[in-house]
């Protein structure tokens, strides 16, 4: 990869998904940044975002929805994704699984593993807690 120069747009960016912990679009990182940074625009987010993600510092998660969502990388974990609402929601994942699922792929199939992605999808506690009961099946 070719060297990127630093930023301090890039290096806030980063600095907002460590700490905020949470599954973001780069909309909302945009909104949280625009006043600090009135030249930002939707378009650097999206680039910084992406160079991070190569850089190994930030996931993007493709979830099929029509964004993208973006979280600073962390230990191995899981994702529940919401059918309902969206919410994304970390599952942790005990290490005897993770190298249950790694050696599926070992070493005789040719192939390098680089990342295991598992996702739960399902109705979340909110979305469950707001429903009827005869609308839980749906």
């Amino acid at each position: 990869m070719a060297k990127v120069r630093k930023s301090k747009q890039r290096d806030r960016i980063r600095e907002l998904l460590e700490r905020e912990r949470i599954h973001v679009t780069a909309s909302w990182v945009y909104d949280q940044l625009r006043e600090e940074f009135p030249t930002l625009s939707l378009g650097n987010v999206y680039r910084n975002l992406n160079i991070l993600v190569r850089q190994g510092e930030a996931n993007r998660l493709p979830f099929g929805s029509t964004f993208d969502v973006y979280e600073a990388v962390r230990k191995p974990h899981y994702h529940f994704v919401c059918e309902r609402c969206g919410a994304i929601e970390d599952v942790a994942v005990p290490g005897s699984l993770q190298a249950q699922l790694d050696s599926l792929l070992d070493d005789s199939s040719g192939h390098r593993l680089l990342r295991t992605t598992v996702e739960f999808h399902g109705i979340c506690q909110a979305c469950r807690k707001k429903a009827t009961p005869s609308s839980e099946d749906q």
